[in-house]
């Protein structure tokens, strides 16, 4: 079993950033890979950015790239997303993702853990 807990999100304006933890308990993250997706209100999930864990490989969507980092800290068995910019667009609640085949261009069917979420608001 693995637990994740987000933290970090919050209400802010556009253009400022927050960072977004996500850490993990149980089984540690050796060889999986961890992702950040999103759900903003009517919307479907989305991905949004994915580390795997030894390579520190990442993927961005589109619509964060150049805006958004992921990374990790190995011995506090933790991801971060640093969110810079922020965009009205980017409101949404942000979950974590484990994937322990350890692809990090994951997809929901590839999610095997899900943390439960933080809101992230951000206003024009």
């Amino acid at each position: 079993q693995v637990q994740l807990v987000e933290s970090g999100g919050g209400l802010v304006q556009a253009g400022d950033s927050l960072r977004l933890s996500c850490a993990a308990s149980g089984r540690t993250f050796s060889s999986y890979a961890v992702g950040w997706f999103r759900q903003a209100p009517g919307k479907e999930r989305e991905f949004v950015a994915g580390i795997s864990w030894y390579g520190g490989s990442t993927i961005y969507a589109e619509s964060v790239k150049g805006r958004f980092t992921i990374s990790r800290d190995m011995p506090k068995n933790t991801v971060y997303l640093q969110m810079d910019s922020l965009k009205p667009e980017d409101t949404a609640v942000y979950y974590c993702a484990v994937d322990l085949s350890g692809r990090y261009r994951m997809t929901m069917k590839d999610v095997d853990y899900w943390g439960q979420g933080t809101q992230v608001t951000v206003s024009s």
